[in-house]
C-alpha cells in the first residue's frame, strides 16, 4: 500500500513536541507493516530553527520509510518547494495521510487530494478541540469552512481518543472519525527509581495555557503550608511570555526551594526524569491524547491527570487519579497519592501500556482504517 504522508514538520525535529513524534512513529510502524510510505514535510524544527540536513531528495529513514524535507521559508512551514512536490506525491499515492490542521500544508493537501481523487485520512492531533482559552475561534472556523469545501469525498478524521471525537468531529459532520490512540514504546528495562524522603513530582511537556502549569504551581504553593514534604520538576519549553510568568508564580509563593523549570529534557535524561520521580503531572485543560502520560505509564511512572485529558482509565486501572485541574484538587490528589502504593501502581500502567498501546497494534488499526477507505466509491 503507498501512503502520501505530509506534515509540516517530522523527525528528527523536536520543536513541536507529541504530534511530531507521533507522525513519525506511525509511519515506522505502517513501513514495518509493509506500507511503502513517502513523507513530505518542511525542515522546520520550531519557529527559528530549521533541521540540518538534506532538502533537495529524498531520505530513506528506515526500509519503507523516505522523507523529503522542503526547505521552510518563513516560521510557519510555508515552502514553495512542497508545493511543487505534492502533486506528484499524492499523484503516486493510494492514500494520504495528513498531519495539522492550521498550517500552510494542510489546503493545498486537500485540494491536491480532491483533485486527484485520493483518499484522505486527517490526524488533527486535537486542533479541532476547543477550551476556554482558545485562540482566534472565528479565525479558526473561517479556516474549517475553506477545508470542508476543499476536502475529498472520501475523507476520515482519525481522532486519539474519543473525547477528542466527541469534541471535533462535528466541525467535518461528512467525515467518518475513527478513533485509533496513539502508540507508546516500551523500554526494555527500567532503571531503578530508588526511595526518596520527600514525594517526588514531574511535569514534563510543552508550556503553554493550555497545559494548565500555572494550576499545578498553586497547588504546590498550598502543598507547602501542610506538613507533606515535595519537590516539582518541570522539563519543557514553550511560549516566552507564559514561561516568564510561570516563573514569577514560583517567586510569588516562595518555591523556589521546591520547583524547578529545567528546560527541554530529551532522551536518555528524559527517561531519567522518569526514574526520578514518584508521580507524573498532567493538569491540562484539554488533550487529544496526552502522549506524556502514556510514555510515563511505560516507564511504570503513575500520573496525576485533570479531566481535560482523555485518561479517566487512570483510576479504571489504578494507575493513577483522574480529577479537577483546579489548584484545590491538584492538592488533594498529590496528597491522596502519598499514601498509595505508587510502585504497584506504576507496574499496573505499564501492563496496561504493553497490552493496549504498541505501534504495531496502531499501524495495523490505520492499515485497516486505509483498506476500507480505498475500497469506498465515491
Amino acid at each position: 500500500m503507498r501512503v502520501a504522508h505530509v506534515t509540516p514538520a517530522f523527525h528528527p525535529a523536536q520543536a513541536y513536541g507529541g504530534p511530531t513524534e507521533s507522525a513519525y512513529q506511525l509511519s515506522r510502524s505502517l513501513a514495518h507493516e509493509g506500507c511503502e510510505v513517502r513523507v513530505l514535510t518542511t525542515d522546520a524544527d520550531g519557529l527559528d530553527r530549521v533541521l540540518d540536513l538534506d532538502t533537495t531528495r529524498e531520505i530513506e529513514l528506515s526500509p519503507g520509510l523516505r522523507a523529503h524535507y522542503c526547505h521552510r521559508l518563513y516560521k510557519h512551514a510555508a515552502s514553495p518547494d512542497l508545493l511543487r512536490a505534492l502533486h506528484p506525491l499524492v499523484r503516486w499515492s493510494e492514500v494520504v495521510q495528513l498531519n495539522a490542521v492550521y498550517n500552510f500544508t494542510t489546503i493545498p493537501t486537500l485540494l491536491a487530494a480532491k483533485a486527484l481523487d485520493r483518499p484522505v485520512v486527517w490526524s488533527a492531533r486535537g486542533a479541532l478541540q476547543r477550551w476556554k482559552g482558545v485562540r482566534n475561534p472565528a479565525a479558526k472556523s473561517a479556516w474549517e469552512a475553506v477545508c470542508r469545501l476543499a476536502a475529498p469525498p472520501r475523507l476520515v478524521l482519525h481522532c486519539t481518543s474519543d473525547q477528542e471525537r466527541a469534541e471535533s468531529a462535528c466541525r467535518f459532520p461528512r467525515a467518518e472519525a475513527v478513533v485509533i490512540p496513539n502508540g507508546v514504546p516500551l523500554p526494555d528495562a527500567l532503571a531503578e527509581r530508588r526511595p526518596a524522603d520527600h514525594l517526588r513530582l514531574l511535569y514534563l511537556g510543552r508550556l503553554h495555557p493550555i497545559k494548565g502549569v500555572d494550576l499545578l504551581i498553586q497547588a504546590c504553593a498550598a502543598l507547602q503550608k501542610s506538613a507533606l514534604p515535595f519537590s516539582l520538576i518541570i522539563a519543557g519549553e514553550g511560549e516566552p511570555g507564559y514561561t516568564a510568568m510561570l516563573r514569577a508564580l514560583i517567586g510569588e509563593h516562595a518555591l523556589g526551594d521546591r520547583v524547578k523549570l529545567v528546560g527541554a529534557v530529551k532522551g536518555e535524561a528524559k527517561a531519567r526524569l522518569f526514574a526520578e520521580a514518584d508521580l507524573l503531572i498532567a493538569p491540562s485543560h484539554s488533550e487529544n491524547f496526552g502522549i506524556v502520560i502514556a510514555e510515563a505509564l511505560a516507564h511504570a511512572l503513575p500520573v496525576i491527570a485533570g479531566r481535560g485529558t482523555p485518561w479517566s482509565g487512570l483510576e479504571a486501572r489504578g494507575a493513577g487519579l483522574w480529577v479537577d485541574n483546579d489548584p484545590a484538587s491538584l492538592q488533594h490528589a498529590i496528597t491522596r497519592a502519598r499514601a498509595m502504593p505508587l510502585g504497584e501502581m506504576g507496574q499496573r500502567g505499564r501492563a496496561w501500556m504493553a497490552q493496549d498501546f504498541s505501534w504495531e497494534r496502531v499501524a495495523k488499526d490505520m492499515i485497516g482504517v486505509y483498506t476500507r477507505v480505498i475500497g469506498r466509491a465515491v
